[in-house]
């Protein structure tokens, strides 16, 4: 198959590399990031009616969108009405992670557990609701922010000046008009993918993100510093917990929506006292989770996503590794605080066979120049290590961290710490 696959980071990266593996497709990635031209080619059309026009015209079997941004601006949309085949949920689908609001609406409507919450635009509506949890207090932005829009208040006072920044436009702009404030769930947080097709879906093994950026979850939170799977935190009755009262009710709810769920449906799970909370559903794989679950597939990545986009899961025998996969974010050194001097990369031959062929890269804040690659900023690469079990997996992830060498480097020494206390 042609395949294009749509984003620029890590995520894309790393579904690239699962889809090269099976060596019988050709890539392209729109943008890409300069270590994506190894696996493909690299386009850049910023149109989305543009590029599904090239894609028509270079015969592309299969479009994989990475990122939010294009699903909720609609692109799943426009490469359908090319009669393109594209995984993804629709515009109006996408709304489950374009608008906090609309997801917890959605939530309550169907009966899915979530926090016991309000959603306003009136600072004294707010104000009255927050009086009446006890903190912590969590409060949201409508709309994307990036992964920043949260706000954990310790008081309830740290709670209303929250709310009144976000409603002023101060904090987030046009996506802080609207909030959502709800009660703090004392628990443990899991990430969960589900690939949907509007009626079926498959469940994948359930990640741990670790989000704050330094060791023993201190500092401000990231996009993600690292992650694991499968986590030992999951058993089949928390499994099948999830699958019945989220996921289920969930697609059900959105074919009576008249916006069918396609593609990735994340589901951020908050466990308390062994019952299944839903925190919040994205469009589209977690970064870095992504990273560390397309390398624990045995069934091939193409085949997942082209089924998924057809309509066609219930046909398709989906396999895993019997193995557990560990990802260290290596960030440059002003991440999350602001940006980095472009520094040049260079990773070590690999003499140990072990590291080898048990681990690898996957290349997200990246440029190219003179065939180097060099650390733009933000997080720049997740170091991956496969193993029998987590401490091998995480070993070989560290080992593999030690190789990579740029100006400024900085990770987290303490990945998986959950699983392994």
């Amino acid at each position: 198959m042609n395949i294009l696959i749509l984003g620029s980071g890590g995520r894309e990266y790393s579904i690239g590399l699962a889809i090269s593996n099976e060596q019988k497709h050709k890539l392209f990635f729109c943008p890409g990031n300069g270590a994506t031209d190894r696996l493909g080619t690299n386009i850049n059309i910023k149109d989305y009616n543009e590029l599904a026009i090239w894609a028509k015209n270079n015969q592309i079997d299969l479009t994989i969108v990475g990122p939010e941004a294009p699903l909720t601006d609609g692109v799943v949309d426009i490469f359908k009405a090319n009669d393109l085949i594209i995984f993804g949920p629709s515009k109006d689908a996408a709304r489950l992670e374009g608008s906090k609001v609309y997801m917890k609406n959605i939530l309550k409507k169907y009966n899915i557990p979530t926090a016991r919450f309000i959603e306003t635009d009136d600072l004294s509506q707010a104000k009255e609701f927050i009086q009446t949890l006890t903190p912590p207090i969590v409060v949201k932005a409508d709309g994307l922010c990036a992964g920043k829009g949260v706000i954990i208040a310790t008081t309830h006072e740290e709670a209303i000046n929250a709310v009144g920044d976000m409603l002023s436009g101060a904090s987030f702009g046009d996506a802080g008009k609207k909030v959502v404030v709800e009660e703090f769930l004392d628990g443990y947080e899991l990430s969960m993918f589900a690939i949907c097709d509007g009626k079926d879906f498959i469940l994948l093994p359930a990640a741990q993100d670790h989000k704050r950026v330094g060791d023993g979850d201190t500092g401000p939170n990231t996009g993600g510093m690292g992650a694991y799977a499968p986590t030992p935190l999951v058993d089949d009755a928390l499994y099948e917990k999830v699958k019945e009262r989220i996921i289920r009710p969930t697609l059900d709810g959105m074919q009576q929506e008249g916006a069918p769920y396609e593609g990735v449906l994340f589901i951020g799970v908050m466990v308390v006292k062994g019952e299944p909370y839903t925190l919040e559903f994205n469009v589209r794989f977690g970064d870095p989770e992504c990273e560390i679950i397309m390398p624990l597939l045995k069934t091939p990545a193409s085949e997942l996503f082209y089924k998924g986009a057809t309509k066609d899961l219930s046909n398709l025998k989906i396999e895993f590794l019997p193995k557990y996969a560990v990802g260290v974010v290596m960030a440059s050194h002003n991440y999350p605080y602001g940006n980095s001097d472009v520094a040049e990369i260079i990773v070590d031959e690999m003499v140990d066979m072990d590291l080898k062929e048990n681990s690898h890269i996957s290349f997200a804040g990246v440029s190219k120049e003179d065939d180097k690659l060099f650390a733009t900023g933000g997080r720049v690469l997740v170091c991956v290590g496969l193993g029998d079990n987590i401490k091998e997996a995480r070993n070989r992830a560290y080992g593999l961290c030690g190789q990579v060498h740029f100006a400024g480097k900085k990770c987290r020494s303490d990945i998986a710490y959950q699983a392994l206390r």
